[in-house]
Order: C-alpha cells, then structure tokens, then sequence
C-alpha cells in the first residue's frame, strides 16, 4: 500500500441495508486531502423482506446482518484486492439506528481490528450521511447540509469534523418516513419513495390543495412538519376513492409539490442564516442534501434552483451514497482516523439508539 494512503474498512448495519465497502484516501499534513477512491461498496437491500410489513421490522434486520455480513466483508476484500492487515482502520456504525442492527456491525467490526491489530472507530450514522458528499466532491468546511432520509430530516451547519450546529429539525415524521406512510395511504408498494417519485410524474401537482406546514415568511424557521400534510393527504385520498391511477398520480403528484414547498421554504430560511455566520453576501457558499430521500430528482431539482437563488452551490452524492451504505462510514473512519479522533478505549464503544450529531 502506497505512503501518505490510508486504507479503511467501513460497515453499515443500524436499519435494513446490510454492507461492507473499503475506501482509500490520501493524507496531506496530517488530515484527509480532498475526495477518495471508493474500492468496493457491498450492499444488501432487505426490501423484499420487509416489503410485507410495510416497513422495518427489526427482529428480521438483525438475523439479515448476521446471516450476510461476513459474506459481504469477504466480498468487499476481494474485489479491493486487498486484506485485513492492509487497513489503516477499521469502522462500524455505532448510531443511531436499531440496537440489534448496530451491535452485530459493532461485534463483527471490532472482533476484525482486535485480530488484525488495527484502530477501530465508532462511526455516528448520521456523519457518515453529513461527510458523504466529501468522497466524490470538494466540499470544504463550513457547509450547510439538508440530512432527509427515513429517519432523519435536519438542517445542520458543518463547521468541521466533529463539529456541527443544528438549526432545525422536524418536530414529528421525517421526510422519508413521511413518504412510506403517504404511499401506504394510497395503496403503493414500499418502499414509498421511490413509487411515489415514480407516478408523481404522469400527476398534476395542482390537483389538491396540500398545507405547508411551518411555512412562513412572517415568522421565519428553520424547523419541518409533515405530520399535518399527511393527514391532508388520507383525507383527500378517503374523499377520492375509488383511487385510479390517474387520482394516485395527481395525489403523489400533489404531496411530493408540498414537500419540495416545505423544504426548499425552511432551507432557504437556513441558508440566510448560515450566510450571516459563515459569508459576506457576495461569497458562494456550500449546500449538502444528504441522505436516501436526496436521490429524489424532483426534490433536488427543487433545492438547486433554491441554492442558486441564495448564492449557494449544490453538492449531492451519487444516488449509491445517499442511501444507507457502508463507504461513507469508511470515510469518515478515515477522517477521524487521520484527524486522530480515535477514542482512547475504542472497544468499549456502545450501540446507541440515539445519537445527535450537535453537541
């Protein structure tokens, strides 16, 4: 392995998506230098198996992780033609997700470095979303990130490693939660987001007339709603049925535009704010959306127009990296590794249900 390269074995266990991915990344004066090379990203899905619940049933996501994980830890080896003794390091998600989840990734992750001698490193989920766009772009700090994902839906301020301001969250469903109950509503198959996406296209967004919750020019926030839009959304599903295709399409149609109101209003707030603290009003400024509900193509078209409005520049991983996977959990490894954020007894690192990223 080559000098001033670090090498890092990620793993990804806290809700449904069982992986393994290893990341090179290059040093320059003791820190990360730019965006790295992703060597191998091995990722399970569990849809098929939740799918006839509607949604994630623990129990299941943990005998899943514990049936398939060494198999794509091997996997993830040989395809980056590399082993166990080259890595600098190795990370697991520590939190927040589901505790059965998180402590087979945790077992597996630190029973790999105490054999092979290595550093391991507790990896908070929600990092691993907050500096994914740093593997393909350079994004450097500070930078105002949108994190929407199942169970998340926060604007924070990026100040550095380890270092982030929360200025607003959702006070009930986060965005993609939202999205799976919404399509259950209207009879469509889970995961919700994607199928939503997908018939909002042929819809007319005008066909109902959704709230916007916290939407407010007068009383400006930073903070998310969707518990009252999704219950617009049953009640004009229940006054439509019969559902056909063309009312689902307008139904869709019209949630998907509330949302995109919703989050391009409150980040536009965030982004005004964060340009008070970080920039002078000619400066370009950086916006991260991160997270499985930033593959929408519709929401991110949304929010580039927004960004572009405020003088903001739009960074969004690849559609592989904003959903749960286990190469942002390497690269983040490997910042805290190179930073020397490494915990002075690494093996006692507990799984955590919860875990804020502000302090």
């Amino acid at each position: 392995m080559a000098q001033n390269t670090i090498y890092v074995l990620g793993l990804e266990t806290s809700c449904d998506e069982t992986a393994a991915a290893i990341v090179e990344m290059q040093l320059r004066e003791g820190r990360v230098d730019g965006t790295g090379r992703v060597l191998s990203n091995q990722i399970l899905s569990q849809i098929e198996t939740h799918a006839p619940y509607g949604g994630v049933v623990p129990e299941l996501a943990a005998r899943a992780h514990l049936s398939h994980l060494d198999r794509l830890i091997a996997m993830a080896f040989k395809e980056a033609d590399c082993t166990p003794d080259d890595m600098d390091a190795i990370a697991a998600t520590a939190g927040p997700g589901l505790i059965g989840g998180l402590l087979i990734g945790l077992t597996t992750g630190k029973a790999l470095a105490l054999a092979a001698q290595k550093p391991f490193i507790g990896v908070n989920h929600l990092e691993g979303h907050a500096l994914s766009a740093r593997l393909t772009e350079q994004v450097e700090f500070p930078y105002l990130l949108l994190l929407v994902s199942g169970g998340h839906c926060q604007l924070l301020s990026v100040n550095g490693l380890d270092d982030y301001s929360l200025l607003g969250q959702t006070l009930d469903d986060a965005v993609g939660e939202a999205y799976d109950k919404a399509a259950k509503m209207m009879s469509l198959d889970y995961p919700g987001g994607p199928e939503i996406e997908r018939r909002a296209r042929h819809g007319d967004r005008r066909a109902y007339d959704l709230p916007r919750p916290l939407v407010s020019d007068k009383n400006p926030s930073c903070d998310f709603s969707f518990s009252g839009l999704k219950t617009a959304l049953r009640q004009a599903a229940e006054k439509a049925a019969p559902l056909d295709d063309t009312k689902v399409a307008n139904l869709a149609a019209s949630f998907e535009a509330a949302v995109g109101d919703c989050l391009v209003a409150q980040t536009g707030h965030a982004m005004r704010r964060f340009r008070q603290v970080n920039g002078r009003p000619g400066d370009t400024l950086s916006l991260v959306v991160a997270g499985g509900v930033a593959a929408n193509l519709y929401l991110r078209e949304r929010l580039k127009k927004a960004a572009e409005v405020e003088n903001f520049t739009l960074f969004v991983p690849p559609p592989a990296l904003c959903t749960d996977n286990a190469a942002m959990i390497a690269r983040a490894g490997a910042e805290r590794f190179a930073a020397g954020l490494v915990k002075t007894r690494p093996m006692a690192t507990i799984a955590r249900a919860r875990w804020p990223l502000d302090k």
